[in-house]
This record gives structure tokens, sequence and C-alpha cells, in this order.
């Protein structure tokens, strides 16, 4: 009988199959127990938790930036909308340091080192960076210092990052687009290249 806590497979075979350690009935049938398939599928399961548990953490132990894809952004405390308002950012486009998440709630850290929590259907993956630092900086036509400045960014200002090296970032701003010194804009890791 089927059901009587045995499984049975049946094995199409040639002169070259090599026989395994399974019980055979007399009909060439090769029995295994319920128990023995729970064991491999406990096992299955317990690898696929495993390896999704390893890149949760990896995802979360290096950070990202992210940026707001509105004018009205909340900041909670904790990660649901029953925590309170932290902070409310009125900057489209201002990037933000995602810390971890929960569910489909990021932590994240602005510019000036606040940390809380923003849903990520507020959060856009597109880099963009800020200016920051006392003073214009100068925005060059091409990567070097003795490029031609064709404009000169406010600290403050948000750009959209196309590129970037060890010293310099291609931004676009609204209305201008160049090289920017790395040391004035926020928005990126130490030493990230794209």
């Amino acid at each position: 009988m089927l059901f009587s806590g045995q499984v049975r497979i049946v094995l199409i075979r040639s002169e070259r199959t090599v026989k395994d350690n399974a019980a055979e009935s007399p009909a060439g049938v090769v029995q295994m127990q319920i128990s023995d398939w729970r064991s491999v599928a406990i096992s299955l399961i317990s690898i696929v938790i495993a390896v999704g548990a390893i890149r949760a953490i990896a995802a979360e132990a290096a950070p990202s930036f992210a940026s707001m894809k509105s004018d009205k952004i909340y900041m909670r405390v904790g990660p649901g909308e029953d925590y309170p308002i932290k902070w409310i950012y009125h900057r489209k486009g201002m990037p933000v340091e995602v810390l971890g998440g929960y569910e489909a709630w990021r932590r994240v850290r602005d510019m000036d080192g606040e940390t809380g929590w923003i849903h990520t259907a507020l959060l856009a993956r597109e880099r963009m960076t800020v200016v920051v630092g006392q003073g214009l900086v100068p925005v060059q036509r091409e990567a070097g210092s003795d490029a031609r400045v064709v404009a000169e960014a406010k600290p403050g200002a948000i750009g959209r990052l196309r590129h970037c090296d060890v010293l310099v970032c291609e931004v676009k701003f609204d209305g201008a687009e160049g090289w920017v010194p790395r040391t004035r804009l926020w928005g990126l890791s130490d030493g990230e290249r794209f």
C-alpha cells in the first residue's frame, strides 16, 4: 500500500547503473522511507534560509545611498506609521544613506547625521548628491584643475551623479553639468567609483 509510510520511486535501469544503498523490492522498485524525504526537504529548506539570511546581512552591512522621491517626506523614529515623525523633508532628490531595513522601511542617515526610518515607496535608487562646505564650488566642463568653469554651485544644490573618480565627480544640476571636487559632495561612500 502506498500510504503505509513509504514512497516508491521507480527506476529505469541499464546494465551500467550503479545500485544505491536503498532497499529494493524484487520487482526492481526502490523504496525510501518518508522520514528520509523529510530530512532531505528540511536540509534543503535550511540551506535556502541560510543563504537568504547571509545575503540580507551582507546587504545591510554595506551602506548604500538612495534619494527622496518627492517634496514632502516623513522620517520617523521607528519602522512604521505608528511611530512619531522625527523630521519632514521638503527637498525632492535629497540623498540619504541607507543603513539597514525592516520589511518595507529603511533606516537612513541624512547629510546632517540625523537617523530615522523612511518607507521604501518614498525612496528612489537614483544616485543624487548635494553640495556641502562653504562658498560656491566651480562646476568644470572636464575633469582637471585647468578645465573651463561652466557654472558655480551653492552649498545645498542637488544634482544627479553621472560618474565618479577618486578626486572628482560628474554631476548634472538643473541648468548645468560638469565636474565637481569630490570633497564638496555628500552622497557617496569613501572611495566609491562609478
